[in-house]
Parts: C-alpha cells; structure tokens; sequence
C-alpha cells in the first residue's frame, strides 16, 4: 500500500516540475514550449515535434520547422500559448528574442509559481488522508492491528513530510530563478 502512496507523490512532484518548465525565466530555454500545441492538419501536436528548437544564444531560440508550410502555425501556436513572446519569422524560420522580465513581471511569475507549488502540497496532504482512510478501513475489517495503523500512519507521516520539503525544495529553487533572471 505504501508504494501506492509513494507512486502517487511522485506523479505529484513531477506535475510539479513540469509545471515550473512551463514557467519562462529571462533565459532561454527549449522546455519554455513544452505545453504549446501546434495545429498539425487538424491534430493538436506538441511544437518540438513540429520544428526543431535551438537556443543559439542566452536569450534567443530559434525554431526551425520540419514542414516549412507550419510556420504560420507555429507562430500562432506560440502567441495563443500566452507566454509573452512575439515570435518573427522571415520563412524559413521562427526567431524568438526572450525580454527581460520587469520586477513586475517576476512578482507574477513568483506568485504563479507559489501557487503551483501549494496545489501540489495539497495533493500529497490529500494522498496521506487516503492513506490513512485506507489503513483505518484496514484495522475495522481486522486485516491490521492498532499497532500496525499507528506504525503505517507515522511511516506515511513521514513520507508526506519528505515530499512536502522537495516540493519546497524545487520551489524555492524555481523563485530564486526568476528573481536572479
């Protein structure tokens, strides 16, 4: 059961770390487009399997599409995406200058950030209160003993414990990140 638990948060802080790629720094980075889609003949598919993203300098990315006739697509693609960038192409490839960010916008991007991170400690207090649902139902119907529930609720305990720092961790990471910029 306590694998169940555990599997379960780490799906959680793995949401989390890809929500946070989502989250642009004044760096350039390729996995600031990993939650764009790309209208691909009717098929929503994800830009990097569209073009190919190279970062050829520390705030530039250039996209280069595997099917010229995309670009439109991609560029649209990318401005409803709400990132806050204006791509430019000249037809054979999209150029994307990232800005920098104003205090203002770092303030936002913090603030996205720490409420990301709240939903996901949210998610592991809400796995533990399954689990211990689970471990109670189990010591009703005589499959544990009392001992056994409070030794497997102090375990779960601490495994929550251990996730809710990580995600702490990470966030904390990501905040300095974007302020540093």
């Amino acid at each position: 059961m306590a694998e169940t638990n555990e599997a379960r948060m780490e799906k959680t802080i793995a949401a989390l770390k890809d929500s946070f790629n989502a989250i642009r720094t004044g760096r350039a980075s390729a996995s600031i487009f990993d939650k764009v889609r790309v209208d691909y003949y009717g098929t929503k598919t994800p830009l990097n399997q569209v073009g190919n993203i190279s970062i050829p300098e520390a705030r530039s990315i250039i996209i280069q599409p595997f099917d010229k006739s995309l670009i439109v697509e991609i560029e649209k693609a990318i401005l409803t995406a709400d990132l806050g960038l204006n791509p430019s192409n000249d037809g054979k490839v999209i150029r994307i200058s990232i800005p920098p960010l104003t205090q203002e916008r770092r303030k936002e991007l913090v603030k996205q950030a720490k409420a990301i991170s709240e939903t996901s400690r949210t998610s592991i207090r809400n796995i533990r209160r399954d689990g211990n649902e689970e471990l109670k139902k189990m010591q009703k119907g005589g499959e544990i003993t009392e001992d056994d529930l409070k030794k497997e609720e102090d375990s779960l305990q601490k495994l929550t414990d251990k996730y809710i720092a990580e995600i702490n961790k990470i966030y904390d990471s990501k905040e300095k990140e974007i302020l540093e910029g």
